[in-house]
Formats: structure tokens, C-alpha cells, sequence
């Protein structure tokens, strides 16, 4: 079942990608690409301060990153539990982030970019790579995303389980473009 949910999503995923105006992040000249695919946006939540003292207020330019979850879940199908399946997203997160870095310093609006944002389910770990976590506002958008990235974080479990979906509500992840720079940066 879970094999066919994959193929099903999977040939819906480059038209999501066509719409949703995302862009993959490269590794090389050859095209090759790492987890993230991410988009320009303007920040519409309520102003965060990020522990380094940076500030994101509205209308601040923010890089978006998605990560390609048919491709990590694809990867992730052969591992048999959560703590490997866990291991294996945290690498790919972690070996992608210099290439992000490099996208945004390369960027034509890189000067007005004030760092990096997401929204997750699963969010274990993420502190290790510099990512600050804060719960969304507004509680209408909180569910929207719940129920958007429920099959996200259903695919990606090895086994069911309600504690572990209760325990994982929806977080954005924000990161401060100099924090990614001196942590990230080549």
C-alpha cells in the first residue's frame, strides 16, 4: 500500500512542483540536487527573534525551503525504523545546507534576504542544525498544515502510532541568513 501511495504521489509531484513556483537547490554545474527545493517569499507571520538577535518582521524576504519528500520517502522505504529513517532525513538536511548557503549568496536579491524559514512535522533534531523552532499563531493555519503534512509524516513513520502523531504538531523552522552563512557558508 504504501509503495502505491508512493507512485501515486510521485506522478503528482511535478505538477505540486510547477505550481507551488519552487526551485531546486544545486549541488554542481551538472544539476545535481540536493533535498530542498525553495522559493523567494515575503514573511506574513508575527515578528520573531531569532537567538543570534536577528529580527523577521512582515514583508521580510525569506527564502521558503520544501524539502523533495516523494524523493526522501522513496530513499527512506528500505529502513526498517524510525531512528534510521530519522539519521537518514537529518544527513540529507545537513549535507544540503552548504549548497543552500551558496544559492542564497548567489541570489540576485541577496542583499534583502533575512534568512530561511519551513514548516514541519518533523522537527527531532533540528536544533543540532541551527534551526530555531516556533509555533505557528494562528490555530486555523496550524491545522491546515497539520492536515496537509499528516501524509508527510504518515509515509515516513515505520509503524503508526497516535502518541507519535499527537507529539508532532506543526513548527516553522527560521534560521537568520548570517547564522546559515557562519555555520553553512563555504
Amino acid at each position: 500500500m504504501r509503495m502505491y501511495l508512493l507512485s501515486l504521489w510521485g506522478l503528482f509531484d511535478p505538477i505540486y512542483f510547477a505550481f507551488t513556483r519552487l526551485t531546486y537547490v544545486e549541488t554542481n554545474s551538472y544539476g545535481e540536487k540536493t533535498i530542498f527545493r525553495v522559493r523567494l517569499i515575503k514573511y506574513k507571520g508575527k515578528k520573531l527573534i531569532l537567538s543570534d538577535g536577528s529580527k523577521i518582521c512582515k514583508n521580510d524576504m525569506l527564502i521558503k525551503i520544501h524539502l523533495h519528500n516523494i524523493r526522501l520517502l522513496k530513499e527512506l522505504s528500505c529502513l526498517k525504523n524510525n531512528t534510521s529513517r530519522g539519521i537518514s532525513i537529518y544527513r540529507h538536511v545537513l549535507n544540503s545546507m552548504p549548497f543552500l548557503s551558496s544559492y542564497i549568496k548567489k541570489h540576485p536579491f541577496e542583499n534583502d534576504i533575512k534568512g530561511i524559514i519551513g514548516i514541519t512535522m518533523i522537527n527531532k533534531g533540528v536544533q543540532k542544525l541551527g534551526f530555531e523552532c516556533f509555533e505557528p499563531n494562528q490555530s486555523l493555519y496550524k491545522w491546515f498544515k497539520f492536515i496537509c503534512q499528516l501524509p508527510i509524516f504518515l509515509l515516513s513513520q515505520s509503524h503508526f502510532s497516535l502518541k507519535n502523531m499527537h507529539k508532532n504538531t506543526p513548527v516553522f523552522l527560521c534560521m537568520s541568513k548570517e547564522q546559515l552563512f557562519r555555520k553553512y557558508g563555504k
